[in-house]
C-alpha cells in the first residue's frame, strides 16, 4: 500500500458491514466485534484494491492501536549517482536489439525515450486502466465475500462485460451489505 495515503477500509463480520473509515478506527471496531465473540469471520478490506488487510488483534484495543500507529521513517542514507530528487529508480529492462537501437537513436537516449513512451501510454490508456483496476477490485471483494452466493458467476460476467443493469440484478440476491459494497466498488468499472 502507498505509505503516503491514509488507508481507508471496510470491515465485515460475516455478511454484515461493521465499519468503514481509516484503518485504525475500523480495526478497533473489528477488535470490539472479536472481543464480544463474533460468530462469523471478521475481514478488513482495503477500499481501493479490496485486498485483505491483516491486523494483529492480540492484546488490548490499545495494543492494536499502537501497532497500527504510523512509523516515523528512518533517515535515508545518501544515494549514489542518478537523480534521487526525481525518484528515479534503476531497474533492468529486457528488449530485442532492434528496440535498443531505436531507443538509443532517440534524442536524450534510451531513458528519456522510455519515460516519454510510458507517460504517453499512461495518458492514452488512463480510462481503460481505471476500469481494469475497478473490475479487479470488485472481483477480489466479490470472490471473498460472495463467491458462494447465488448469481455470483453471472454478476462476475456482467462486471467484466460492463453491464451494470445485469450486475445489479444478480448482486441483488446477496446479503445487503455485501451487495452494496460490491456495487460501490463496481460503479467505477461501469
Amino acid at each position: 500500500m502507498d505509505k503516503d495515503r491514509q488507508t481507508l477500509c471496510t470491515a465485515f463480520e460475516g455478511a454484515r458491514r461493521i465499519a468503514s473509515g481509516d484503518l485504525k478506527e475500523v480495526a478497533l471496531k473489528a477488535k470490539k466485534a472479536l472481543d464480544r465473540g463474533a460468530q462469523a469471520a471478521v475481514l478488513i478490506f482495503d477500499d481501493i484494491s479490496s485486498e485483505l488487510i491483516e491486523v494483529d488483534f492480540r492484546g488490548t484495543a490499545a495494543d492494536v492501536a499502537k501497532r497500527l500507529a504510523p512509523v516515523t521513517p528512518e533517515v535515508e542514507e545518501p544515494r549514489g549517482p542518478g537523480r534521487p530528487r526525481l525518484g528515479v529508480v534503476a531497474r533492468e529492462v529486457t528488449l530485442l536489439p532492434r528496440h535498443w537501437d531505436w531507443l538509443n537513436s532517440q534524442p536524450g537516449g534510451a531513458s528519456v525515450a522510455l519515460r516519454k513512451l510510458v507517460e504517453e501510454a499512461r495518458r492514452t490508456y488512463a480510462g481503460r486502466d481505471r476500469i481494469r483496476r475497478a473490475q479487479e477490485s470488485a472481483y477480489r471483494f466479490m470472490s471473498a465475500m460472495a463467491g458462494n452466493e447465488p448469481g455470483f458467476e453471472e454478476a462476475t460476467r456482467a462486471l467484466f462485460a460492463g453491464n451494470p443493469k445485469r450486475f445489479d440484478e444478480m448482486s441483488g440476491k446477496w446479503p445487503k451489505d455485501i451487495a452494496d459494497h460490491a456495487k460501490n466498488l463496481a460503479s467505477a468499472a461501469f
